[in-house]
């Protein structure tokens, strides 16, 4: 002993000397980061404090002005002025708003008004929609605890816990939260719960006596106490060494907030030179272009928008150049009228605010399916994900203990099915098998008979004895309680208080009639005398009871419960199954009792043993409470195990299937042993049934460790023929070089969590997923989604969601461009129409053109937003993210469409105009003050907005489904010939934007000065005939191009036949895998 004192002794001597050059007026941060490896002694030297007396409240409040207070900053609050600029700073709007100065300058106040309506409309729509989509998430500084107890003064002090300082002696206990990162002092039988910081789902023991000679992890750092964990257990005192943002939860919150700066800053500015400056002020001004025309911020298909908007406005440049050109650049009022009018033609005004109203839309539909849309860019990569990396604690299971297997040694095995309410004992069959957890493991095709079967078998036998004595041990050695409580509806539920390990115990017990509240209160047959509680450092609990009747009536009886191994090595007895009666337990039982234990590990199960004893000296009632518990816990008799587990979600296995079904491969990365991991992949999906044929070597591939899978390089990592599947004691860092490796593997990433610690892949990852219930804030903050339910079915309806708004944006986006290119190729060609004084006639007003792209089209395009989804969006595999809206099926349809619509405008104009007028185009039929002679060219126009109408609203109908025709969407309906009149009226919004669209375009024709002062058209007759032969004639023309595509992409697939998704999915590598590797 003496050895080990100055073992220590020397230790501390050299902690002490590395740590000599820390001074007592050196930054808090630097001695905080290292304090697990500093003496205690030396920690309240440096921290310039003392351990009876704490700080001077003078000195608090000094430290307090030079460290700042104790919180993790403010989080940033919505500004309706940011979010107004961002709306006003982007290509589209400013392509509008030089439009309206061009027109308010040459006077022509129609155009210009009409144009800054629409700018107004899209302004205050995105500012509306953004900043609902904003104010999400409380601050970080609700992570903090409120208050906090120090000793300042010699005295203990309740204070804001944004008041701790450095030094400050900080007391804990059951239930507080951590208020800064602490150096324990003292601890008694001290836990903390690190969960939301490590991913750690049992409490952590700490000690304050540990000291450490180098550097090792956060969760192994047993004489720090962190801040924003909870107490769990016992109470301690500690100084504080970090506060803030300097803490270890600090540290990753200040992580997540980046930097949001435009301007490029010098690193280090003494050594930099003009070269440096140089970069960074051209750096600073492409930031600022780029934020000013929303080509850096933004979500990715906005910012592709801006440049869309960018592109189109060079090439509407192109074209009033070529109107000016054509009238040899003699640039008249007119001539800067028809070039704005054909440079509106080519922006699609109302697309980013169809767009946004899509998405909110969106938002509120996955709200209502448990998926709370904090960022609009996961509304766009949901559509593309095709791997999800999920956690297993509360995601993919139900987050509650449940019994599911006891084992018996003389008796047999119990199982427990059919249930999937934790704390309802009334639920679940119990059944039992004259086996035990190894010979079920090799052939679980057993006899199994019900438990009253089981009663009504072996009544008054010596089982039935053996099983008493275990069931009472479990329900005795627990201090849970389960109890059936009515809530404020009047609805009776079940609930439990205790351990969740011991709820699971109390709930089997319970189930079988052998309660802790029935044994001792209701028959009072035991009287509690004294408990032993749970020691993490024995990792076992005792309680002792009187018996009040039957054979040991009046006797005290030792009841034991904990981890298999401690339990095992204080018992010397058990009954052997093989002869029923007493038996001395030595390392064979051991051992066999041991491959037991494995046999139900194996199944994911935790394993505790239970044990009893009648100590030889009775009448202690008295003193129960001061006997030392390590002179009652020995020579005790074991009785038997049970296997508790945290059960898959009974959704959790089909959500799985049906993700690999839709080509999305599952990963899980969970913090618990590998066998537990593995067991529940199994049960939900993400491994085969039959893994375990396999060969050792795939099954090795399919599942890892995090040290396994850490000490891979990246190079490594990329050679691995197929990533795993399950990584199993999961750090947080792990979690990132996963998501790390499928993304240089070309996937979209989808990552969930909940702890603190989980933050930075969630950052990282396409689409960070939190949970709402047991998630923590820094999680949720920096995620794109919260699941509202932390349920893993939510995620595949954000999948689904995100698919069928995919589908809308193609949809609206065809519908809407398509006009802008008939609009456009309609004015151009346009040009060739000359009047008397040889200027070019207008085929459409700039109002006409106006009112098509916000009016017309815009409503249906809304309606297609909404669109639901098809029936087989999940039978397809992920779109290619890199293409995202605009792919080339996408470019081809807009531009067939509107050269359909356009020659199908063209026809009505030049029959109006040559057919009926004699080819009579008038004098200033571009102006309000018109000649008379323009009535040809008025009827002409209004025959050809007419036919531009129809076609625009006919075209938000045909693009409903991008392939299948009109009239058979469903092919498969019973009733196919009324089918399509069933799914136009299905999409109310779309039907009735439709219908309005056809009869708000009757008073623009006919409502005097409205038809001819804005308009620029007049009444027609005959034009409404030839407008709805055009309008037929597109229809036909649309649906022969639809047929030609189904036709081509059917021998497409002839050729190329699509793999099946299901088939060929993450299994289908390891198969291969496993094939070579027999081979070999």
């Amino acid at each position: 002993m003496s050895d080990d004192k100055s073992e220590k002794r020397e230790f501390d001597e050299q902690v002490i000397s590395r740590n000599s050059s820390i001074s007592t007026d050196m930054g808090s941060a630097n001695a905080g980061s290292q304090s697990y490896m500093i003496p205690i002694a030396k920690c309240v030297e440096i921290f310039n404090t003392n351990k009876v007396h704490g700080l001077s409240n003078g000195y608090a409040s000094e430290l307090l002005k030079s460290h700042g207070p104790n919180t993790l900053g403010n989080g940033q609050k919505v500004s309706i002025a940011n979010i107004l600029m961002r709306q006003i700073f982007n290509a589209m709007i400013i392509v509008l708003v030089i439009s309206m100065i061009i027109s308010f300058a040459i006077k022509d106040w129609i155009t210009g008004g009409v144009i800054a309506f629409i700018i107004g409309l899209n302004v205050a729509i995105g500012t509306q929609q953004e900043f609902k989509a904003e104010k999400t998430m409380g601050s970080l500084k609700n992570l903090s605890s409120p208050s906090a107890l120090v000793i300042r003064n010699g005295s203990e002090s309740t204070i804001p816990s944004e008041e701790v300082v450095p030094g400050d002696l900080v007391i804990v206990k059951v239930g507080d939260t951590i208020p800064a990162d602490l150096r324990l002092i003292e601890t008694h039988n001290f836990e903390t719960d690190e969960a939301l910081l490590t991913g750690e789902s049992l409490p952590v023991a700490k000690d304050a006596k540990e000291l450490y000679n180098q550097v090792i992890p956060v969760g192994d750092r047993l004489n720090l106490a962190f801040s924003s964990s909870t107490v769990s257990k016992g109470r301690a005192v500690g100084i504080a060494v970090l506060t803030g943002l300097d803490t270890e939860i600090g540290k990753i919150a200040k992580a997540l907030h980046g930097n949001n700066t435009i301007i490029q800053k010098i690193e280090d500015k003494e050594t930099a030179g003009p070269k440096e400056y140089a970069n960074a002020a051209k750096y600073t001004i492409w930031n600022t272009i780029g934020y000013i025309l929303g080509i850096a911020e933004g979500t990715p298909l906005k910012k592709k928008l801006s440049w869309l908007a960018i592109y189109l406005f060079w090439i509407a440049v192109v074209f009033a150049i070529v109107v000016m050109a054509s009238q040899k650049f003699n640039v008249t009022k007119e001539v800067a009228i028809y070039a704005i009018c054909v440079a509106l033609s080519m922006i699609p005004s109302s697309l980013v605010v169809v767009l946004t109203i899509t998405m909110a839309v969106g938002a509120k539909e996955m709200l209502k399916r448990n998926v709370i849309v904090r960022k609009f860019d996961a509304l766009e990569n949901l559509g593309s994900v095709n791997a999800i990396c999920s956690d297993k604690t509360g995601t993919l299971t139900q987050g509650r203990m449940i019994a599911k297997e006891v084992y018996v040694p003389s008796v047999g095995t119990f199982s427990v099915r059919d249930f999937n309410e934790p704390f309802n004992p009334t639920l679940g069959n119990v059944l039992y098998c004259d086996s035990t957890p190894l010979e079920l493991k090799e052939n679980d095709e057993k006899d199994w008979i019900s438990f009253e079967a089981f009663k009504e078998k072996f009544s008054g036998s010596k089982k039935m004895d053996d099983f008493n004595s275990w069931i009472e041990t479990a329900s005795l050695a627990n201090v849970a309680k389960v109890y059936e409580d009515t809530d404020d509806t009047g609805m009776k539920d079940w609930k439990a208080r205790g351990d969740p390990t011991e709820v699971s115990i109390q709930v089997f017990v319970t189930r079988l009639g052998f309660g802790r509240d029935y044994l001792v209160d209701e028959c009072d047959k035991y009287t509690y005398l004294a408990e032993f509680p749970f020691d993490s450092s024995i990792k076992r609990m005792s309680s002792v009871f009187a018996t009040n009747s039957g054979d040991e009536k009046g006797k005290e009886i030792i009841y034991t419960k904990g981890a298999v191994e401690r339990i095992l090595n204080i018992c010397s007895t058990w009954t052997d199954p093989s002869t029923g009666k007493l038996a001395e337990i030595n390392n064979e039982v051991i051992e066999n009792l041991e491959k037991e234990m494995d046999a139900l590990s194996s199944k994911g199960l935790r394993v505790l043993a239970f044990a009893r004893k009648t100590p030889d000296d009775q009448n202690l009632k008295e003193k129960w409470q001061k006997i030392d518990r390590e002179h009652v816990e020995n020579n005790l008799h074991f009785l038997g195990l049970i296997g508790i587990y945290d059960p898959p979600r009974p959704e959790s296995l089909p959500s799985v299937k049906l993700c690999h079904h839709a080509g999305i491969s599952v990963h899980m990365a969970t913090g618990d042993h590998p066998s537990t991991a593995s067991a529940i992949a199994k049960e939900v999906g993400i491994l085969p049934d039959n893994v375990h044929m396999f060969s050792q070597k795939v099954i090795d591939s399919m599942v890892m460790t995090a040290p396994q899978f850490d000490s891979l390089s990246n190079d490594q990592i990329d050679l691995l023929p197929v990533l795993p599947l399950v990584i199993a004691r999961c750090a947080p860092q792990t979690k990132v070089r996963l998501v790390d490796a499928l993304h240089r593997r070309g996937q979209i990433v989808a990552m969930t969590g909940d702890g603190v610690n989980d933050s930075p892949s969630l950052k990282i990852s396409d689409i960070g997923i939190a949970m709402g219930k047991n998630g923590s804030d820094v999680a949720k903050d920096a995620s794109d989604i919260v699941l509202a339910d932390d349920n893993f079915a939510s995620i595949l309806n954000a999948v689904e969601e995100g698919r069928r708004m995919s589908d809308n944006i193609q949809k609206f986006v065809i519908q809407l461009l398509a006009c802008n290119v008939a609009q456009a190729l309609f004015l151009l060609i346009g040009l060739v129409f000359k009047d008397d004084d040889d200027f070019s006639v207008f085929p459409l007003s700039p109002v006409q053109v106006l009112w098509v792209i916000v009016v017309t089209s815009c409503f249906p395009a809304m309606g297609l937003g909404v669109e639901r989804a098809a029936e087989d969006v999940m039978d397809r595999p992920p779109k290619d993210a890199k293409q995202s809206v605009f792919t080339w099926e996408v470019v081809i349809d807009m531009f067939v469409y509107g050269i359909a619509m356009a020659g199908a405008c063209m026809i009505p104009f030049i029959i109006e105009v040559y057919g009926y007028g004699n080819g009579e185009l008038g004098e200033n039929c571009n102006r309000t003050d018109y000649a008379s002679t323009c009535t040809h060219v008025f009827r002409a126009r209004a025959a050809s907005f007419v036919t531009m109408t129809w076609c625009a609203l006919i075209l938000a109908w045909e693009v409903i489904h991008t392939r299948r025709s009109l009239f058979l969407m469903h092919p498969q309906s019973p009733n196919p010939k009324i089918q399509w009149l069933k799914d136009l009226w299905d999409n109310q919004f779309l039907f009735w934007s439709v219908i309005l669209g056809f009869i708000t375009l009757i008073p623009t024709i006919y409502i005097p000065v409205i038809n001819d002062y804005v308009f620029l058209q007049k009444g027609i007759s005959t034009g409404w005939a030839w407008a709805f032969i055009c309008t037929l004639l597109f229809l036909v023309t649309a649906e022969l191009w639809k047929y030609s595509k189904r036709q081509y992409f059917k021998n497409e697939k002839a050729l190329n036949p699509e793999e099946d998704l299901e088939k060929n999915g993450a299994f289908e590598s390891f198969k291969n895998l496993n094939s070579l590797d027999e081979t070999n």
